[in-house]
C-alpha cells in the first residue's frame, strides 16, 4: 500500500511549544531558502497579475498573508510588484511571536517598508477586511479538514478579489524532494524533520478542491509548479 495514499498528520517540530528562538530563526531561514529555490513569490505574483484587477490610480494593491512565517514570500511579492511599478500595501500575520519578529526584521533588512507583520490567530481572531488578495503558503497542510474549511471561508470573506493557497502535493516525488531538498538547502534539523512530515500531511489537489467547495468557494483553479507544489486560486465574483 502506498504510505502516502492517506493523509498522516503528525506533530511537527516547529509547532511544538518551548522551541528556542535561535533554533526557530534558523528553521525560518531554511524555509526562506527553500521558498526561494521553489520561486514561490514569483508564482504567486504571476497569478496575482493574471487574476486581479490591478489599480490604475494611486491606490495600492492590498495583500494579506495568513500564517506568514518568516515573511519571505510576502516580501518577495512586494519586491516583484515594485519592479512592475505597482504600489502594494502588504500585511502578514502569524500566531507565533518569534515568526512575527523574524518577518518584520527581514522586511526592514530588505528595505521593504510597505510590509508589516503582526500576531494573529487566523482560526480564532477576526480577519481584517479590505484586502484585494488574501493568501497563505505552506499552512493548510497543518490543519484538519474542518479547520481548513473554516480558514478558507474566512479568507474568502476577507478577500475583495482573490484567495491564493500554495502548498505541497502529497506524492512520492514530493516526499523525495522534501527529504533530499531539505538536506541540500539547509542545516536546520527542524526543516530536515518537518519537510517530509509536511508532505505526509498535505492535501492532494482533489482533496483541496473538495474542501474548498464545502467552504463555499466555487470554481477554484489549480496549477502545479516545481517541485511538486500546487497553487489554488479562487476569484471573488461577488464583490
Amino acid at each position: 500500500m502506498n504510505f502516502l495514499e492517506q493523509r498522516d498528520r503528525q506533530p511537527e517540530l516547529m509547532d511544538q511549544p518551548g522551541l528556542d528562538d535561535k533554533t526557530h530563526h534558523h528553521a525560518l531561514d531554511g524555509l526562506r531558502t527553500t521558498n526561494a529555490v521553489c520561486r514561490v513569490a514569483r508564482v504567486l505574483w504571476r497569478c496575482i497579475v493574471e487574476t486581479c484587477a490591478l489599480p490604475s490610480d494611486l491606490q495600492p494593491l492590498r495583500i494579506l498573508d495568513i500564517a506568514a512565517g518568516g515573511g519571505d514570500v510576502l516580501i518577495g511579492v512586494v519586491k516583484l510588484a515594485a519592479r512592475s511599478g505597482l504600489s502594494v500595501e502588504a500585511h502578514g500575520c502569524d500566531i507565533n511571536p518569534t515568526a512575527v519578529q523574524h518577518a518584520q526584521k527581514a522586511a526592514e533588512n530588505a528595505g521593504v517598508f510597505t510590509a508589516t507583520f503582526s500576531r494573529l490567530n487566523a482560526l480564532a481572531d477576526r480577519l481584517p477586511d479590505g484586502y484585494d488578495v488574501v493568501m497563505s503558503t505552506l499552512f493548510l497542510h497543518h490543519l484538519s479538514e474542518k479547520d481548513a474549511r473554516t480558514l478558507l471561508r474566512r479568507m474568502a470573506d476577507s478577500a475583495h478579489q482573490c484567495v491564493l493557497i500554495d502548498d505541497l502535493r502529497r506524492n512520492r516525488l514530493g516526499y523525495f524532494y522534501a527529504w533530499a531538498g531539505a538536506r541540500l538547502l539547509t542545516r536546520s534539523h527542524i526543516v530536515h524533520t518537518d519537510g517530509p512530515l509536511s508532505v505526509r500531511s498535505a492535501y492532494t489537489m482533489a482533496e483541496m478542491g473538495q474542501i474548498a467547495a464545502e467552504a463555499g468557494l466555487r470554481n477554484v483553479q489549480f496549477r502545479r509548479h516545481w517541485p511538486e507544489r500546487f497553487l489554488m486560486t479562487w476569484k471573488n465574483t461577488d464583490k
